[in-house]
């Protein structure tokens, strides 16, 4: 049989289909192997990390119980009964919050947890009614000898938690890497034989098959190393420009999820410094109206002096949730809240809003502070302490100022210049009694630029 002249169009054509073949299944591979990385980097992110943060919620949770406890044994203080109730419901939320997710070995830690909080609760209310009869020695013998039990029996299986969601981020890590690389040297040689399909067809190859499944391929290789920054530039319409994108996709947002995981607040929860400034660059490239409102607590350094770091941590952890709370009231309207550090925070609003804002943060703040002392401070307007010379003072409350700095569309360059004025508008609250906020135009005489 004689077999029919192969025309350079066949050729070509037969050059094609078999790059063609070869194209298709490096992209079918791609894809799964994409399929897989997108799984193990959910795992982390939605699964592991979420399991790790929680963990480390529940112990402050727990401390936090066991502060409050300890006090009232000390103080004898309702208030302090409440915090531990308060917590105490905050706990039992966020083991139900747990339940959801998947992780191997989880339920049986939820499910004692659980259980040890039950006993927790049924210890402080046996706590509770030993000092109301005045048995301040069996209470003390109760919370030195059971409640410690319990608290470390807790605090054992969130550990324990902590380390099984750490060691699964190591495992799904570990398997992202060797995904990454099998991927990469699959694809390389896939690439190769491609090579030999057809020289005719090689500069077509290179350019639009070869090149930009090279980059994918190193792209794998750096998401595989925990390098998130990539630049593939692939402006295609076609499978594989899908592919790029939806690699970008992926690898941007692991490093946000790394990035705020990163920077977010460990005391608060809340974005910190690099979120605060990428969110006011981009509302400042956006030329668009905006509110940058900078909240700070005054005398709140002689309070942590005087209470302690814990306590001072309460009023940070309850100013981070007032914020919050009354931020959401606005989620329509695109408000962002963060924390600096300490006891700075930041909300940023539209214009129109800012002052009702900062009025409800306000009024909430003065109402639920008041927790935080004796009626007999609170009465008095002041607490007494020694400062750092040890001399005894009276220290006034603490109360709340913000300076509320707004963009129209184009006054401020860059967020220094803006944080500049906020730090300038706040120097003149803090002359002011009590909460308050204040913008530009209330200074009496205004030397800003």
């Amino acid at each position: 049989m004689k077999w029919p002249k192969l025309t350079i169009n066949i050729k070509l054509l037969l050059s094609y289909l078999g790059m063609a073949l070869l194209t298709v299944m490096v992209g079918i591979y791609a894809v799964f192997s994409l399929e897989h990385l997108n799984r193990l980097a959910f795992a982390i992110t939605n699964e592991d990390f979420a399991v790790l943060e929680t963990s480390k919620n529940l112990m402050d949770l727990l401390l936090s119980q066991e502060s409050a406890e300890k006090k009232y044994l000390i103080f004898k203080d309702p208030n302090f009964a409440d915090i531990f109730w308060l917590r105490n419901r905050e706990f039992k939320d966020t083991i139900e919050h747990l339940k959801r997710f998947r992780l191997s070995g989880l339920p049986g830690m939820v499910n004692g947890l659980s259980a040890l909080e039950k006993e927790y609760e049924a210890f402080f209310k046996k706590e509770l009614t030993l000092i109301e009869d005045n048995n301040l020695s069996e209470a003390s013998l109760l919370s030195e000898k059971e409640g410690k039990k319990l608290v470390e029996a807790m605090a054992f299986l969130i550990r324990k938690m902590g380390k099984k969601a750490e060691e699964d981020i190591d495992r799904h890590m570990a398997a992202f890497q060797k995904q990454g690389k099998k991927a990469a040297r699959i694809t390389i040689t896939l690439s190769i034989i491609s090579l030999f399909a057809g020289f005719l067809l090689t500069l077509l190859i290179t350019y639009n098959i070869a090149r930009p499944l090279k980059k994918l391929e190193q792209a794998t290789m750096l998401i595989a190393e925990g390098k998130f920054k990539i630049d593939l530039n692939m402006n295609r319409a076609d499978a594989i420009g899908s592919l790029a994108r939806a690699f970008l996709v992926m690898a941007d947002r692991l490093k946000v999820l790394e990035a705020y995981h990163r920077d977010a607040s460990p005391l608060t929860g809340m974005p910190g410094n690099l979120a605060i400034e990428r969110h006011i660059q981009d509302r400042i490239k956006a030329k668009k109206p905006f509110a940058l409102c900078h909240l700070d607590l005054d005398n709140f350094k002689p309070f942590a002096d005087h209470y302690g770091y814990a306590w001072g941590s309460e009023v940070i952890k309850e100013t981070g949730r007032i914020i919050a709370k009354e931020a959401t009231a606005y989620d329509h309207k695109e408000v962002f809240v963060g924390h600096i550090g300490g006891d700075d925070f930041v909300v940023i609003a539209e214009p129109n809003i800012a002052e009702d804002l900062c009025r409800a943060i306000l009024k909430e703040f003065d109402t639920v502070s008041k927790k935080f002392y004796s009626p007999e401070e609170i009465a008095r307007g002041y607490f007494t302490g020694k400062d750092r010379q040890g001399v005894i003072r009276n220290f006034p409350l603490i109360t709340m100022t913000i300076s509320i700095v707004v963009d129209e569309g184009g006054r401020f360059a860059n967020p220094l210049d803006m944080a500049a004025e906020a730090a300038k508008l706040k120097e003149y609250a803090k002359t002011l009694p009590g909460s308050n906020y204040v913008k530009r135009e209330d200074l009496p005489h205004s030397d800003l630029a």
